[in-house]
Order: structure tokens, then sequence, then C-alpha cells
């Protein structure tokens, strides 16, 4: 049994927690929050050590790994320290909103040879899995497109926006790690274009913006088209589609069931889509605990790793920047 402690008793924290404790091959080992009342609650229900503190946890001989899901700008502090402590770790993304705080961090890491897995979590998501199973099968011939929409239900607190980074780094991250995961080449160019229709005073005073569009190119030319928004009164919109060569491949929404309803005034009346990425993405935050364990039983590199987090961080940057100044650019000019 791989025993991991949690850092961080927020929302994840809470849910990785859980998941862990119900895992097969894995145990709690103990929770640590900086707000004490939090980690009580969770160690009080799962059962749980609770650690008077991040480093009590990292030397403790009674755990093996530690899965962060502190506050971002923590992240990369606790990933060293983690490394220093020689303690595997599924840290959630981003490393940083800076990108200068991940190469710093890169450095002081060097060439560690400690396990760093990286929470994006999409790719662990059945569908999404699926679907590029079926492209290195060579299912759909040459891939040539990926489209990948990625739309909230509703904006976020204001609080969170307010230290999320702005949509690029908080939102879109997880459909650029995506974008690399599908097209399984690297991305040269950005093309990004953002609006303010959702929130346009808070999106102005903030820099921000809640509706955007992104086109990345890879140096063989294929593309990937990323559309997102802050709003979809419909429910959280997830999908996928590939286009190839010999055929199309989509890995589409999820819902409580498949049921759908047919009548001589309408058709096709179904469930609404899952409201929640919790709920979205359940399987595969299971999932993503299980090739943790698997990684660390194995004595391999997890499949996610901290460069796949610098890489999604470069877009975020390149993305930011095509957006303001209304022009492509080149990954080169930000890596």
């Amino acid at each position: 049994m791989l025993k991991i402690a949690v850092l961080g008793c927020g929302r994840i924290g809470r849910m990785h927690a859980e998941n862990i404790a119900a895992h097969p091959r894995a145990s709690l080992a103990g929770v640590f929050d900086i707000h004490r009342r939090a980690a009580d609650e969770v160690g009080s229900k799962l059962g749980t050590t609770v650690f008077n503190s991040a480093e009590d946890a990292l030397s403790s001989d009674a755990v093996d790994a530690v899965l962060i899901a502190t506050s971002t700008p923590t992240h990369a502090d606790f990933i060293e320290k983690a490394v220093t402590a020689n303690k595997p770790m599924l840290c959630e993304k981003p490393i940083d909103l800076s990108l200068e705080r991940v190469q710093r961090c890169a450095k002081a890491i060097g060439a560690t040879e400690v396990p760093i897995m990286l929470g994006f979590v999409r790719r662990f998501d059945p569908g999404h899995r699926a679907a590029r199973e079926a492209i290195r099968a060579g299912d759909i011939g040459d891939l040539h497109q990926v489209v990948i929409t990625s739309r909230d239900p509703g904006m976020p607190p204001v609080a969170y926006t307010e230290a999320s980074g702005g949509i690029f780094r908080d939102m879109t991250i997880h459909d650029f790690d995506m974008a690399r995961f599908i097209l399984g080449e690297e991305v040269t160019e950005v093309s990004a274009v953002g609006s303010r229709l959702v929130d346009p005073p808070l999106m102005e005073r903030l820099g921000d913006y809640d509706t955007v569009t992104v086109v990345l190119t890879t140096s063989s030319g294929k593309q990937c088209i990323i559309n997102n928004s802050r709003q979809a009164v419909y429910g959280y919109d997830q999908r996928v589609e590939a286009l190839g060569t010999k055929g199309m491949v989509v890995s589409e929404n999820r819902r409580p069931n498949m049921t759908t309803l047919h009548r001589a005034d309408f058709t096709g009346k179904g469930a609404p889509l899952l409201n929640f990425f919790i709920d979205r993405y359940a399987e595969a935050f299971s999932a993503e605990i299980s090739a943790f364990v698997d990684a660390i039983e194995a004595g391999k590199s997890p499949e996610v790793g901290f460069e796949d987090g610098r890489q999604a961080l470069i877009l975020a940057e390149a993305a930011f920047k095509s957006a303001a100044e209304g022009r492509t650019v080149k990954t080169s000019e930000i890596g």
C-alpha cells in the first residue's frame, strides 16, 4: 500500500483524500492544511492523522508520497521541498502562475529522479483517453485537426477569478495540455482572441477575458482549435473532436444518464449535462490516483510530469501575448 499524505484540504484536497482512502492499493497517511479546522474535518471524517505542518508530513516515515492540493502560489515551493525529502508527489496544476518561478523551480530540482506527476486530470477521462488511443491506432488515418470545447456553467466567485491568474492560466491550461496529449506533437504557434462578454466590468478591471478562442499549430501543420466560455447555461460543456484522413473521433459530454425522450412536439430531449468538474471528471480523478500509484510501484516516471506543466504554461503565456498584441506568437518567443 502506498501511503499518501494530502497537503491542502480545500475542495480539491478533500476529494483527493477521499479517493486515496478508497483506493485498493493506497492509504491516506494524513492531511494538512494551514486552516486547521479544514484539516480536522477531513481527518475526522476519514479517520486519518492531521499533521501540524507540511514539513511534518514530508519528514514522516509513515508517508511514502504526497499529494499537493494547496494554493497555487505554494505549489513550486512544495515541489522543491518534496524533492528534497525524497517523496514522490502528485501536484495539482498549475506549477505556478509565473513562468519565471516555474523555470527557477526546474533549475532547483534539476534532473531529479523523484517522481513528479502533474494533475492534468482530463488525460485520464475514459472518453478523451479512448479518442487518443483511436488516433494512435490509426483509426482515423493521419490526424489533421483537433477541436476542444471547454465551457463552464457559470462564472466562478469574484475572489477566485481575481486570484486565478487569468483564463488562459486557470481554465485554458487544461485544454493546452489536452491539445498536446491529443496532437502528439509540440505546438509551435499560438493565435488567440479574447472577449469580455459574460462580465465585462470585472474582466476589464482584471485585464482578463471570459470568452476565448485559440488556434494552436504544430510544425507539421496540425491544428487544434480551443474554445472557452465562462458561462454555458446548459451545463459543463466538455468535448474533444479529432479529424483525420479516414474519419473522425469524438469524446462527448457526460450526463447522469443517456436516456432521450422523443415525442410529436420534440425529439432527443435528454438529461442536463453534469454541472460541475468534480462530477464530470469523477472517473478521471480516480484513474489519476491509480496512474500515480502504478508509476510509483513500477518505479517509472509518471505519464504527465513537470515538463508537461511547464509546456502548458508556455502556451498560456503565448495565448495572453497573442490576444493582447493581436498577432500569432511563436512558442519560441516564450520558452
